[in-house]
């Protein structure tokens, strides 16, 4: 089971949330402001952080920069704002997940287990250095360089080269990266669009003239050496 930060200051929410996952055995501790949520991150080892952003005196989405400031720890955003910009803003910004409130226990539930499913994962041991043309990917260490230059990636994105550059030349059908980058049966191929446009700027390349990720229409997305 997992231990879980829950940052939310509307208390009947709260409440809910710390029964329900306290009743799946989860081992739970829950603030009430940003400033509170920080302390607590930076002197215990939480394996998930619920995050809400209408919090009184901080909006949630600059504690979250803070948050990816001291830790890697994973975040779900809880939230009442369904906005499409905002929801990628907060994708870019680190977050690892989001839910738009209000939301079941049972969908929480899903989302914390694919959280926790690929923050377990990158702990297992990882693959030897991968080498895709002037890509240089080095899973133990989590760092990715172009051409000798060091990109700078969010969790995410490394993930996510790092799972294509595992396969070069072959096509991975989104629901494959859903499977195995998110951990996630079903989802949003938004999501996996946003990711890899972030991927094409740090690589210097476009969707209209790619050099290393290749997205074939209707089929899926595969990575090359450029020809």
């Amino acid at each position: 089971m997992a231990s879980v930060l829950v940052v939310e200051d509307d208390q009947f929410v709260r409440s809910a949330l710390i029964r329900h996952l306290t009743e799946a055995s989860h081992t739970v501790r829950s603030v009430g402001t940003a400033l509170e949520a920080l302390r607590e991150v930076a002197h215990v080892g939480f394996d998930v952080v619920i995050l809400d952003l209408g919090l009184p005196d901080l909006d949630g989405s600059e504690a979250l920069k803070m948050l990816r400031g001291i830790t890697d720890v994973p975040v779900i955003i809880a939230t009442a704002r369904d906005d499409e910009a905002e929801i990628v803003r907060l994708l870019h910004a680190g977050a690892d997940d989001y839910l738009v409130k209000p939301f079941s226990v049972e969908h929480l539930s899903a989302r914390m287990a694919a959280v926790l499913r690929r923050s377990r994962s990158g702990a297992e041991s990882p693959p030897s250095v991968i080498r895709v043309g002037g890509l240089t990917i080095d899973p133990m260490r989590r760092q990715a360089e172009l051409g000798g230059v060091s990109l700078d990636l969010t969790r995410r994105e490394f993930d996510l080269l790092a799972f294509l550059a595992g396969r070069p030349g072959v096509v991975v059908p989104r629901r494959e990266l859903l499977a195995e980058v998110w951990q996630q049966s079903y989802g949003d191929d938004q999501t996996i669009d946003v990711h890899l446009s972030w991927l094409r700027r740090k690589l210097g390349e476009t969707a209209a003239s790619p050099r290393y990720l290749h997205t074939l229409r209707g089929v899926g997305v595969k990575l090359e050496p450029p020809s």
